[in-house]
């Protein structure tokens, strides 16, 4: 058997024990996550996404000569 955390089968008996959690999690998916998008709120969106930098762990260091507030 693999790996399982310990708050997998947590969950996982929670499930068990709660099986109607299984229909109101699906309910309530549904209610945020599965709806198509309004095309003018995703153009909004698309337009205000600022591009990625290089190495997103950590923020670019200034140039030289430059301080970190301008």
């Amino acid at each position: 058997m693999a790996y399982q955390s310990e708050v997998t089968r947590f969950l996982d008996e929670l499930l068990d024990k709660h099986p109607e959690l299984r229909e109101l999690r699906r309910r309530n998916r549904a209610t945020w996550w599965d709806r198509t998008q309004e095309p003018e709120t995703q153009r909004d969106r698309e337009a205000a996404r600022l591009p990625q930098g290089d190495y997103v762990y950590f923020p670019r260091p200034p140039a030289p000569g430059k301080s970190a507030g301008n």
